[in-house]
Formats: C-alpha cells, structure tokens, sequence
C-alpha cells in the first residue's frame, strides 16, 4: 500500500512537470492532424482537462495525506491548480511558436470547477455516492 500511496503523492508533481514541458515544445511537436481546424479545436479543448486533471492528482494526494480533507483543503487544492494554470500561460508567452490568452485560462478554471463540483458534492453533500466511495478508498490507503 505504501507503494500506491507514494505514487498518488508524486503524481501532481510529474504531471505539473509533463506541462511544463509540453507548453515549452511547439503544439504540434507530439502530433498534427491532417484538417488543421480539427486538430486546433481538439488541442483547445484539452485546456477544459488538462488543468481539470491537476486539481484532481492534487486532490487524491491530498487524501493520503491528510486525516481530514475539508472543504478549505478542497478549496486549495482547487486554488493551486488554477494558479499553475496561470504559471503555464505566462511561461508560453514566453515562446514564439506558443500562445497565451485568457480564454484557455477561462477553459482551464472552467475544467477545474466542473471537477471541483463533483468532488466537493460527492464529499460534503452526499451526492455522486459512487465517487464518494472511490475517494473514501483513497483517503483510507495511508
């Protein structure tokens, strides 16, 4: 068990540094698709996971840590991943071949908080029971 609970603690700290690195390489370094306007409408859409993602690592790591993660801590950890959001958009400024622009921010937050709803419901308002038993899982591995 100590072997899961390292690896949900390391998890947000890999996936911040494969962003990192990813928003540092041209968007079609990894993959182009032959129509350029689907290829664009499918990289811009992955604003609305990618950062949706983050909160959520953040969130389980937080559940091995912690005997109790509140609502505050929820909030946090929401926080945090917003605030790398906007890290990532100033660090591709940066780069000639990238972009940043507050609407892929608006598509980030908007990721996080659809995330942060179910979590927080299946949490401290009894819904999404299924989730709830998933996290409560998590939060028992430590």
């Amino acid at each position: 068990m100590k072997f899961v609970t390292y690896t949900l603690r390391l998890l947000p700290f890999l996936y911040m540094a494969a962003i990192w690195i990813q928003s540092s390489l041209p968007s079609n370094h990894f993959v182009e698709l032959p129509d350029s306007s689907l290829d664009k409408t499918i990289k811009e859409s992955l604003h609305l996971v990618e950062f949706a993602i983050l909160y959520v690592l953040l969130v389980l790591a937080s559940l091995t840590l912690r005997r109790s993660f509140t609502p505050k801590w929820n909030v946090a950890c929401a926080i945090f991943a917003a605030l790398y959001g906007i890290s990532d958009e100033i660090h591709q400024s940066f780069y000639s071949y990238r972009s940043a622009s507050l609407f892929d921010l608006v598509k980030d937050f908007t990721g996080i908080l659809v995330s942060y709803y179910f979590i927080s419901r299946a949490l401290y308002k009894g819904k999404f029971v299924w989730l709830r038993k998933k996290l409560d899982r998590i939060a028992k591995i430590h």
